[in-house]
């Protein structure tokens, strides 16, 4: 099957490494006609840009600014005249531990850019264009939206709210507008190295596939959500995570 994208404007959040960064390559070479890649790093967003050719904008700003958020949305409509594709993949972590004793500040952070910013991006994409065009919106979530676990409490409880508001969203805005996201595992990119940095042969083998994820994985399956091959799904949450959702749980012999 060939999943393509081809003549379809896109906007990919959190674009400047990682999962984003992977997404814009697989869109690209998926065929969009244009596309506006977001970041908060001026000089690695216009790095990329330059790298990935005159099909593609940068534009600098926070995913949940929400002047941000117009301006690049404005932009995808006045440069190529609509957004057809949202990306939603901008997310933080930034601080582990107990979500009883993490500081406040951090939790509030992590809420804003993983479940507030998301809204905003889908809220300024259906009107300014998928209202009257259609369109479909992928975001980024997470296995950890799945079940609880420690370290990362308030990021599980950000994405597992992200799913439920993609579930929403799904039902609100059909049937011009698909919604779905993707629910990552563990993925050797910068946001998870608490997960894995230390321990990364231990990791891997936690997982059915017996290794951990690659930006290339996650960005496979966002493309694909996003064509015409996946055009009859939205409310989907789809795990890519190398199994380990879908595995039975390690039982002992006297259980």
């Amino acid at each position: 099957m060939e999943v393509r994208v081809d003549g379809k404007v896109a906007v990919v959040t959190g674009a400047s490494r990682g999962i984003g960064e992977a997404t814009a390559r697989e869109l690209l070479a998926s065929g969009v006609e244009g596309m506006i890649i977001t970041g908060r790093r001026a000089e690695t967003l216009e790095e990329l840009a330059a790298d990935l050719g005159d099909r593609v904008v940068p534009v600098v700003g926070s995913a949940s600014d929400e002047s941000h958020v117009e301006a690049a949305i404005g932009t995808a409509v006045d440069t190529f005249g609509s957004c057809d594709l949202l990306v939603n993949n901008a997310g933080t972590n930034p601080a582990g531990g107990s979500i009883v004793d993490v500081e406040m500040g951090a939790i509030d952070k992590t809420w804003e850019v993983n479940l507030r910013a998301p809204l905003l991006w889908v809220r300024h994409a259906w009107h300014a264009s998928m209202k009257d065009h259609g369109g479909a919106v992928v975001s980024t979530g997470s296995v950890g939206g799945f079940a609880p676990s420690p370290l990362i409490g308030a990021y599980n409880v950000s994405k597992a709210a992200l799913h439920h508001l993609t579930r929403q969203l799904a039902h609100e805005l059909a049937p011009r507008v698909r919604v779905n996201a993707v629910a990552a595992g563990v993925v050797k990119t910068r946001l998870s190295e608490l997960l894995w940095s230390e321990k990364e042969e231990a990791t891997a083998m936690t997982h059915p596939l017996q290794r951990l994820g690659t930006p290339e994985d996650v960005a496979k399956a966002i493309t694909f959500l996003l064509s015409d091959a996946a055009d009859w799904m939205t409310g989907v949450i789809l795990p890519i995570d190398g199994g380990v959702s879908g595995a039975a749980p390690n039982l002992s012999e006297d259980a």
